[in-house]
């Protein structure tokens, strides 16, 4: 049976200091206002992770006008790379965006 768009997850990772340009990007396009509470608290639930146990991992709901998306992050230990999962992309371009997203801060860039 083919995944449907919904049940399709985009994952990879980026560098830590990209997470937070990440998730007001990716908050734009689902139409969420990404303010500073919403990095404090994405900041805090990081800070326990660990990408290499899935019970460790930190999950933020994007929940906006057009869309809804879970997006679970998790430090590398002992590195400068955070694991990244986006769960609940419904359309194509959705997908596109999160993936490329994804690629783009894991080169290094930094808005």
């Amino acid at each position: 049976m083919a995944e449907s768009y919904h049940e399709r997850t985009v994952e990879g990772w980026i560098w830590d200091e990209n997470v937070q340009p990440f998730m007001a990007l990716l908050a734009r396009y689902v139409s969420y206002d990404f303010d500073g509470t919403d990095w404090q608290v994405v900041e805090l639930g990081l800070e326990a992770t660990d990408d290499e146990h899935p019970d460790r991992w930190y999950s933020y709901p994007l929940v906006g006008s057009s869309h809804h998306l879970d997006v679970h992050l998790a430090k590398a230990v002992g590195g400068h790379e955070v694991s990244v999962r986006v769960v609940g992309t419904t359309d194509p371009e959705l997908l596109l965006r999160a993936d490329t997203l994804i690629a783009a801060f894991a080169t290094g860039l930094v808005v």
